[in-house]
């Protein structure tokens, strides 16, 4: 049933608006005005009038002739929850808040949101809002929005799903400058209700929409926008725009949970949930009118080539574009040869083709582009030369004899260069008006590429059920070091001491340096409280060390002595589940440095090798794993292994808050688990 109302409320036969007035500068008013263009039927409701804007007007909702499909409200926060529920009671689908006063000023405010909520979803009414600009739906002439000037945005194939209105209405407006037009423009406000899950949900099955931007802000359940989005981008390209902090609270018992970064995980699944991110409002619409025009088939390394009229603009472009990770092979032996025949011999033409100042060989000089098999993309840069070059006419030629998308930049006189753009992009080849919007658009056509590929590539991730045993007092660095054994961790030897003369017999009869810990399930952070003492050589250095961890406040503790660890390199790996994405997993360079180093990878749970692969690429000092400076390269496969291990515990065992390996230390042949915690809630 829910989503059958939001089918009604965003594509609505019936339209009632709640507080329209017969004075213009209200926003009941301006609603039923921005309505006058639909097709459907308007019901004004006025206590006092009896038309409003040429159409009758009705004291109530009570009183209509049908259930309306969409309730616009225009009335003071108070008054919504009444409204509401006269909405419930006249069986309406959906409903709109366009004023604030709700959960963004406060307690009071949140309060009646609830109450208004609660009205909602007894009654079976979807709810926008409160606090947004509306939406629009330009094809059928909905306009359901107090912003003056919508009607001039036309119809078009990219939906705009944004948490702020005015953001929805700054890219709309953007898109229609950009010749891109909009199939529907969604503010989701306080998104009580309505979120952007359910709207991208309802984009997936609409017909017109082929590209979906979203803007986000915080993001109050982070899983299923993750879920949602995991299955929308194999289907529809969706660019994100993102700022400020996810509502996922800072951890305070690991470093795994300092490290996750609120702003950071939430970037992190959102490209794992093969989104594209872009920075700005102008990069979010230039990918959108790209991908709208056409989209890359799923590829590892999509081969992009760059014909140019003017070698330093075509400079810019392809070392922007290398610095982005974008491929530019060279063309093949028959392209190259084909090109040698129609361009000067003083040009470049390896890719990019730099064919100076352009001629009428250029399109040839294209189409032999386009032809090559290594080639997905083809870009043209070249200022405007009426006289010399009608981009957008061979563009058009060309465009209409491939498959393969053809994207254009160039520069010129103001007034006469933007009909040049429009030209272009009216022969469906997407158009720019610098090199860096160029390179944008490209940019994350391919970055929509590669991750279908990995998407489609990647074995699907089977969860088995764990049994752990979690005690009710809580696990100690013992008790992890053997649920880990359990997973097929490998820990150092160690031996547990209940007092000083067991540790003086399992030093005597190991016969090596050990380490000497405080075994303290309260103590999370042992080294900061004198609880580690590595290198521990002779009985006196033994006594030493168990005197600094007795003097420890608090009551008697065992002491944990292990086999002194050879040197090797440090990670920590962890995983946690985070309040708005769930289970989530971390791996990081510098083991107890890593909160200084910052050098971490994230992930959604669960993660396949593949991601665990792709986790330690992403590290800034990833060429620590492989040989350096003489030293044999680390065994990813055990620092894979322990990431998969994480993974698998903190999505199959509800309980487990944290898990942590800090530090795990890397071999060539192997890794230990130097340390580890376990943090759960359990119900007694």
């Amino acid at each position: 049933m829910r989503s059958a109302q939001i089918r009604r409320l965003f594509c609505p036969a019936s339209i009632a608006v709640v507080g329209a007035s017969t004075s213009f500068e209200k926003a009941g008013s301006q609603l039923v005005h921005a309505l006058r263009g639909f097709a459907g039927a308007v019901y004004p409701i006025n206590p006092t009038a009896s038309e409003i804007q040429g159409l009758k007007a009705y004291p109530n909702l009570a009183s209509l002739p049908v259930a309306p499909d969409l309730v616009a409200m225009a009335v003071p926060a108070p008054a919504t929850p009444a409204v509401m529920r006269e909405a419930a009671a006249a069986k309406a689908g959906g409903a709109l808040i366009i004023g604030g006063g709700f959960a963004e000023i406060g307690p009071d405010g949140a309060a009646l949101q609830a109450d208004m909520l609660n009205a909602a979803r007894a009654g079976g009414v979807r709810l926008l809002g409160p606090n947004t600009s509306g939406f629009f739906n330009p094809a059928r002439g909905c306009y359901a929005t107090f912003a003056p000037g919508t009607e001039t945005i036309g119809a078009g194939s990219v939906a705009i799903v944004a948490q702020s209105g005015g953001v929805n209405l700054t890219l709309s407006f953007l898109l229609a400058r950009a010749g891109a037009g909009i199939s529907m423009a969604v503010g989701l406000g306080n998104a009580a209700d309505v979120s952007a899950s359910d709207v991208l949900e309802y984009l997936l099955h609409d017909a017109a929409t082929k590209v979906i931007g979203l803007h986000l802000e915080g993001v109050m359940d982070g899983r299923l926008l993750y879920d949602t989005l995991r299955r929308v981008t194999p289907i529809k390209p969706v660019v994100v725009l993102t700022v400020g902090r996810a509502d996922s609270g800072e951890f305070a018992q690991s470093h795994t949970g300092a490290l996750l970064g609120a702003y950071e995980l939430k970037i992190s699944a959102l490209r794992q949930a093969g989104a594209v991110l872009v920075n700005t409002c102008e990069a979010l619409v230039d990918a959108c009118a790209a991908l709208c025009v056409a989209r890359l088939p799923a590829h590892r390394q999509p081969g992009v080539a760059l014909i140019t009229g003017q070698a330093g603009p075509g400079l810019l472009i392809v070392d922007n574009l290398r610095a982005a990770g974008v491929c530019m092979p060279a063309l093949s032996e028959t392209a190259f040869a084909k090109i040698t025949t129609l361009l000067p011999p003083l040009t470049f033409m390896k890719n990019p083709v730099d064919t100076g100042r352009p001629s009428p060989r250029f399109g040839d000089v294209l189409d032999a582009v386009t032809e090559d098999p290594g080639i997905d993309l083809a870009c043209v840069s070249a200022l405007n030369e009426p006289d010399v070059l009608d981009a957008a006419a061979v563009l058009g030629k060309a465009a209409a004899q491939t498959s393969k998308p053809l994207l254009y930049c160039g520069m010129g006189a103001t007034g006469v260069f933007e009909q040049v753009l429009s030209a272009t992009r009216a022969q469906g080849v997407p158009a720019y008006g610098s090199p860096e919007r160029l390179v944008g658009a490209v940019t994350a056509m391919v970055e929509d590429a590669k991750m279908r590929f990995r998407a489609s590539a990647a074995p699907p991730i089977a969860v088995s059920p764990i049994e752990i045993a979690l005690p009710a007092g809580g696990l100690d660095e013992v008790g992890a070091k053997t649920l880990l054994e359990t997973m097929g961790l490998k820990c150092p030897k160690r031996y547990v001491c209940e007092n000083r003369e067991m540790a003086h017999a399992a030093f005597a009869a190991h016969g090596r340096p050990m380490v000497v810990k405080v075994i303290d399930k309260a103590i999370l952070h042992k080294t900061e409280v004198g609880g580690v003492h590595v290198n521990v050589r002779s009985r006196a250095d033994l006594d030493q060390a168990l005197d600094r961890i007795d003097a420890i406040p608090g009551p008697p503790r065992g002491y944990l002595l292990e086999d002194m660890a050879p040197s090797g390199l440090e990670l920590i790996i962890g995983a946690a589940r985070d309040p708005s994405f769930g289970p989530v997993v971390l791996v990081g360079l510098g083991g107890t440095l890593a909160e200084a180093l910052k050098d971490v990878s994230r992930r959604v749970a669960p993660i396949a090798s593949s991601d665990a692969q792709e986790m330690l690429d992403e590290l800034r000092g990833h060429a620590l794993l492989g040989a350096w400076r003489g030293a044999p390269a680390v065994s990813r496969p055990a620092i894979v292994e322990a990431m998969l291990a994480l993974s698998a515990i903190i999505v199959a065992c509800e309980p487990v808050t944290e898990i942590e390996i800090n530090p795990f230390r890397a071999y060539p042949d192997g890794g230990l688990v130097l340390d580890a915690l376990v943090v759960y809630s359990r119900p007694d």
